[in-house]
């Protein structure tokens, strides 16, 4: 059930840069360590609804029905693009004061959920990976999925906020140069597009 060989492949899918990666690191530079533990939390919460998708089964309805995914990918499409016009335009985003307000905190969460509740390939992904590691002839299936489960959510909370404070601990040296602060807000603008673009031609 929780092997080396689940917990090297989770290892690795959670290391592996997507949108929760992209959102945890930037938000760090961006709004400093607090804000990214925040936007780690938001993304850890928002691959719950796909974990009991699994759990229960809805997976496989989602899979079979085209016109489900279809609405959920271009729901994520269009989040993914408006984070980017949102990065693109937001020149006061280096702020020196990194501190987040409970409303702000609030906010960087649901964006957080949001990311990576309307990527449904989250689902099929985890129809397809979380089933392998359930031992045969399991007297209990359930109670392993929901272990396995719980195991993938506390690595990728913890792998998040491990981005997010290496990604702080370069704040200091991003907000001292506008010309950094440009790129970096240019660069993740492109990072959420290209994700958008990519999701947007994907097929399930």
């Amino acid at each position: 059930m929780i092997t080396v060989e689940f917990l090297i492949t989770a290892l690795v899918v959670v290391l592996i840069p997507g949108t929760g990666v992209i959102f945890t690191v930037s938000t760090g530079l961006l709004q400093g360590r607090a804000a990214s533990l925040y936007a780690a939390l938001g993304c850890t919460a928002g691959i719950v609804p796909h974990l009991l998708a699994t759990v229960l089964g809805l997976a496989a309805v989602m899979h079979a029905g085209a016109l489900a995914f279809q609405v959920l990918k271009f729901a994520g499409v269009a989040y993914l693009l408006y984070l980017a016009y949102s990065m693109w335009r937001n020149t006061t985003a280096f702020a020196v004061d990194g501190a987040v307000s409970r409303t702000s905190a609030r906010a960087l969460v649901m964006k957080a959920v949001l990311l990576n509740v309307l990527n449904p390939k989250l689902t099929i992904f985890f129809l397809a990976f979380l089933p392998q590691f359930i031992e045969p002839g399991a007297a209990q299936p359930m109670a392993q999925l929901l272990l396995l489960s719980g195991v993938f959510m506390v690595m990728t909370f913890a792998v998040f906020v491990v981005y997010g404070v290496v990604a702080h601990a370069f704040r200091a040296k991003v907000i001292e140069s506008p010309r950094v602060q440009r790129y970096l807000r240019y660069g993740f603008s492109a990072a959420f597009a290209g994700l958008g673009v990519k999701l947007a031609l994907s097929e399930r």
